[in-house]
């Protein structure tokens, strides 16, 4: 079966099944376990004067075991089968929703619940946020883990199949523990945050296109190409300025972190700012239109190739 077939029935194994709790209460999540290897390589190797190519040897060399993981996989008896449920679990559609979902739902109840709710998918602080910052949390989590956690996974599964996937995975996890710009980190992580950037750049890219695809708001286009490049990030301001402008709503701006102001700009500053559980809801329903725009299109390589 080519990688395109392959892909096809995992995403629909993982809107389907999503992450089952009863299953990683008796074993490990793949990606549960590439963070326990990254964290032990971190406390080995972060210390002395070359913490950079430490840390960039480290992640090269987990990366390359990940991959050489997913070859053997392919190569199994059965190997075909168990691609299809590897690549389910490292795809996270339906986990994504269902956490979205579940700060529209929290807040309905009250702003401190929805302060919880979305505590458990943003990194930002989390205590003093109004309905309109938790919403907007929310969503901006819904855009960037789509692009990071369906997309591109997805992307890399097409262009290297189950190899390529469990590299991107493996750097993807290095970036969330250890690419960020602090004492502990600078130097060691700093492999790890600028491969995750290489590798999401396309990817990216492609989830605003989806994004705007699957609304049909073709105007949306000249709004995320203005406004993606004003996001810190190279890459996650472009899934946020298409989910921002097909949602006409204002994301980004001013939040804390660790207790300090960050005066970030605006995304889609022209956009709805006063937004709650409803907004939620919406940019839930464009995660799922977008995934069957994606679906589509795997679909149609699949049948063609």
């Amino acid at each position: 079966m080519s990688y395109a077939g392959v892909l096809a029935l995992a995403l629909l194994l993982d809107a389907f099944v999503g992450e089952p709790d009863w299953a990683w209460k008796r074993v490990p999540h793949p990606a549960v376990l590439m963070g326990r290897a990254i964290g032990r390589l971190e406390r080995a190797l972060n210390e002395g004067d070359n913490r950079f190519f430490n840390g960039a040897m480290g992640v090269f060399v987990l990366a390359a075991l990940a991959g050489i993981v997913g070859l053997v996989i392919q190569h199994l008896p059965f190997g075909g089968l168990l691609e299809i449920i590897l690549a389910a679990i490292l795809l996270a559609q339906k986990s994504l929703a269902q956490h979205v979902q579940a700060v529209a739902d929290a807040l309905r109840q009250s702003t401190e619940e929805g302060r919880n709710a979305v505590a458990m998918i943003v990194g930002r602080d989390t205590q003093d946020m109004r309905d309109d910052a938790i919403a907007r949390g929310a969503i901006e989590s819904a855009a960037e883990n789509f692009s990071d956690g369906v997309v591109a996974p997805a992307f890399w599964f097409l262009i290297a199949g189950l190899p390529g996937l469990m590299v991107y995975k493996l750097v993807n996890t290095a970036d969330s523990m250890i690419g960020y710009r602090n004492k502990r980190y600078e130097q060691f992580g700093k492999f790890a945050a600028r491969l995750d950037d290489v590798l999401n750049w396309v990817p990216a890219r492609l989830t605003a296109v989806i994004l705007m695809l699957a609304s049909r708001k073709w105007s949306a286009w000249s709004v995320i190409r203005r406004d993606a490049p004003l996001h810190r990030s190279p890459n996650a301001g472009w899934p946020e300025a298409a989910m921002a402008s097909t949602l006409n709503v204002a994301l980004s701006g001013p939040r804390a972190y660790h207790g300090e102001m960050r005066d970030f700009p605006w995304v889609n500053g022209e956009g709805a700012r006063d937004i709650g559980a409803k907004e939620v809801d919406q940019a839930v329903d464009a995660l799922w239109s977008a995934w069957l725009v994606l679906l589509g299109v795997v679909i149609l390589l699949a049948v063609v190739s």
